[in-house]
């Protein structure tokens, strides 16, 4: 079965390509994923525009860092949009780069601790309880949205390590698997994930750094290498509508259910988003079974 299909909003691009990327995701795929990357762009105020700016297309927020909020605050935030936007905001939570939070004095000793308390408050929340806590980090006292959302929203979390990926799949609907994984590595992850969700299944966000055109895995290894990630053919989409699809395909076999193309940061024009987006959805998506 292929597997949904979405575009990154990566944060080297500015907040006024949003809404044009956004269209052409409405348009040609299933999925639009935006982060919260310090110190670029909000991540619910840009899910908000991508929402507004679309009709059907899935907007997924990753991550938004728990050091920076206040778990009622991100409630009350992903609330709002997912009873404004029904089954349409997909909110994600993380860790956070630990550089980052240090810069904004919100690092904490264990970050674990934090997201799985951050989590299972956040979920109670959204669930309509009333929410008493006293944890090391979470701390509420009788909280309770007014507007919880309807059932059945998703809620979702992720980052790089095996026990963030463990929790993420214990306590959440769907996990973010970072880019950057060989094929190897993410049916590692997956299997993971799998053995920690309680149902045996959980769903799989994987993003795929996705270059086209002749100097494409040149330009896709580049990505990597400033992440400190080493060269491997099957951790990038690079080439022909046919390489593409071959390399999504393998995420899919691997487990991913969404895979989300992450264009190059090389691309700082929004038309050339606009037009990898057409290239995937005319082109590479007819190619997928």
């Amino acid at each position: 079965m292929a597997p949904r299909i979405g575009v990154a909003f990566i944060p080297t691009l500015p907040p006024e390509a949003l809404r044009p990327l956004a269209r052409a995701a409405d348009e040609h795929l299933d999925d639009l994923w935006v982060w919260e990357d310090c110190f670029k762009e909000s991540g619910i105020a840009s899910a908000a525009v991508a929402l507004a700016s679309t009709e059907r297309v899935r907007v997924g927020l990753g991550l938004m860092p728990t050091p920076l909020r206040n778990v009622a605050l991100t409630a009350m935030e992903v609330a709002t949009l997912q009873r404004i936007f029904p089954g349409r905001f997909v909110p994600g939570v993380g860790h956070g780069v630990q550089p980052w939070m240090a810069q904004v004095g919100g690092r904490v000793e264990s970050p674990m601790t934090l997201l799985e308390e951050h989590l299972t408050a956040l979920r109670r929340l959204l669930a309509g309880e009333e929410v008493t806590v006293d944890g090391r980090y979470v701390q509420l006292d009788q909280v309770k949205l007014d507007w919880p959302p309807q059932a059945g929203e998703l809620l979702t979390a992720g980052g790089f390590g095996p026990r963030t990926i463990e929790l993420s799949a214990r306590l959440t609907d769907a996990v973010l698997i970072s880019a950057g994984q060989s094929e190897t590595e993410l049916r590692a992850a997956v299997a993971r994930a799998r053995a920690a969700a309680p149902s045996g299944r959980v769903d799989v966000v994987y993003s795929l750094v996705t270059a086209a055109g002749p100097d494409a895995q040149a330009r896709a290894d580049a990505d990597l290498a400033q992440w400190g990630v080493a060269p491997e053919p099957t951790r990038v989409a690079a080439g022909s509508a046919q390489d593409i699809a071959a390399a999504i395909g393998r995420a899919a076999d691997a487990g991913a259910t969404t895979v989300v193309v992450q264009p190059t940061a090389d691309l700082t024009d929004v038309a050339d988003v606009v037009e990898l987006v057409a290239f995937v959805g005319r082109e590479v998506r007819p190619l997928l079974v």
